[in-house]
């Protein structure tokens, strides 16, 4: 069976899954009329995108503009979830769409939709716009056989996050020396706090459980080169360390009642209760604090309570890897345009565009230099702790075939309460090598 074929299979298992509506689709105005007075660019760009608070739009019209007519971009919203973004992206990739351009790509899925033949390669002369002053990290999950398939342009992580005044009390330090999960659920067990992750059976559980495995010393997937024959490496002292912690939070009073639905949003509304104490979370929820100041649900003072740190260890005086996310900008195989996708992607991808994104959106960048302006510092004080954490990350498995690695680990691993050292790794390996070798369907 062909790497395309392959992926239609999955397509079709994904729609038997959920159906999904199409993304709604914004013109953006800029960029049909100039200062020159020209009319509609002849060259009509559309980036599909996932859902922000307007920042990707602004940018699209920015870079419209600046194009003096050479080309315009209009943006389709994709839906919220990522595997729910890829399985819109893939239906109409799988029928060759040429309305389809630019894309913002969740990492895990670049090598999966490259390895189908639905990306434009950059050539060896264009790459180095893409990747030079790029963190290194973030280029690993844009190449793909020693190619660069997407340009680098969010480059997310999670800290942790913690109430200063909770902490104090429990006499911790989240941001000395060796500061583990254990140390962490502990003490807000005592202290009758919670400790926030993301439990719901999706994506972001997935990231949770590659975080641990990671984090104590292991791998998710090995040889990952050898697609369907990759081995998986879950079943391994580093699984069962991370199956561990699990099962520790789960069954100790720092849990959330709701740990098994909760996402981001749910982790952060638990944070800000008077029963808080931690959260892992990525860095848009700085931002988000002052929307629920607005609103008048969090104190005025809210975020003078707010701490944050290095993503706990598994394993004292073992680093952690902290999660990588982000977005990365790809263009079609099948776009009209090529030559003008590229322009745009550079233009989208620039120092000045990734600047103005993490001002406004709150999502951290791929570009390093983003990171030493003062205008970034001043709006997010944790600046270099994301930088560092963005570097020294933990890469979910670049394979074309992520999506049954994770929807696998979703299968086995949920719910948190359910998780077992010893038959969970165990399990959730067993699994995926048979969806790998077509013995058994997701």
């Amino acid at each position: 069976m062909t790497d395309g074929a392959d992926l239609a299979v999955e397509t079709r298992r994904s729609r038997r899954r959920r159906s999904r509506a199409a993304g709604t689709v914004l013109l953006i105005a800029a960029g049909l009329l100039t200062a020159c007075g020209k009319g509609t660019s002849a060259n009509a760009l559309t980036w599909y995108i996932n859902p922000d608070n307007g920042a990707q739009a602004h940018l699209a019209q920015k870079c419209s503009a600046a194009s003096n007519g050479r080309y315009s971009i209009s943006i389709s919203t994709l839906p919220t979830e990522a595997d729910a973004q890829r399985e819109q992206l893939v239906r109409r990739l799988a029928a060759k769409d040429a309305s389809i351009d630019i894309m913002s790509l969740d990492p895990p899925f670049t090598a999966e939709f490259a390895n189908a033949g639905y990306l434009r390669t950059f050539s060896a002369q264009e790459a180095p716009d893409f990747t030079n002053g790029v963190l290194p990290a973030p280029v690993k999950t844009a190449t793909w056989k020693g190619n660069l398939v997407a340009a680098p342009f969010w480059a997310n992580t999670q800290l942790l996050w913690y109430r200063k005044s909770a902490v104090a009390a429990m006499g911790v330090d989240p941001n000395s020396p060796n500061f583990t999960w254990d140390q962490m659920i502990d003490a807000a067990s005592k202290a009758k706090k919670t400790v926030e992750v993301q439990g719901n059976r999706y994506e972001g559980y997935a990231v949770l459980v590659n975080a641990l495995v990671l984090s104590a010393g292991g791998q998710v997937l090995e040889n990952n080169e050898r697609g369907r024959d990759a081995t998986v490496a879950l079943n391994s002292p580093a699984g069962q360390r991370a199956a561990a912690v699990i099962q520790k939070l789960a069954a100790s009073p720092a849990a959330d009642p709701a740990i098994d639905t909760s996402k981001e949003e749910q982790a952060r509304a638990g944070f800000q209760k008077e029963s808080g104490a931690f959260m892992v979370n990525w860095p848009y929820i700085w931002a988000a604090f002052d929307t629920a100041i607005k609103a008048g649900t969090v104190p005025a003072n809210f975020k003078d309570d707010v701490g944050w740190a290095r993503y706990p260890e598994v394993t004292p005086g073992q680093p952690s890897k902290p999660p990588l996310g982000g977005i990365n900008l790809a263009i079609s195989a099948f776009t009209k345009h090529p030559d003008f996708a590229v322009e745009a992607v550079r233009c989208l991808t620039s120092t000045d565009s990734q600047k103005a994104n993490m001002l406004e959106s709150g999502n951290p960048v791929a570009r390093a230099a983003v990171y030493d302006d003062p205008l970034i510092i001043a709006k997010f004080p944790m600046a270099a702790l994301i930088k560092q954490s963005i570097a020294d990350g933990g890469l979910r498995a670049v394979t074309p075939y992520y999506g049954d690695v994770s929807t696998g680990i979703q299968r086995t691993w949920h719910p948190p309460g359910s998780v077992n050292p010893q038959k969970t790794p165990q399990e959730s390996a067993k699994l995926i090598q048979d969806v790998f070798q077509n013995k058994r369907l997701l």
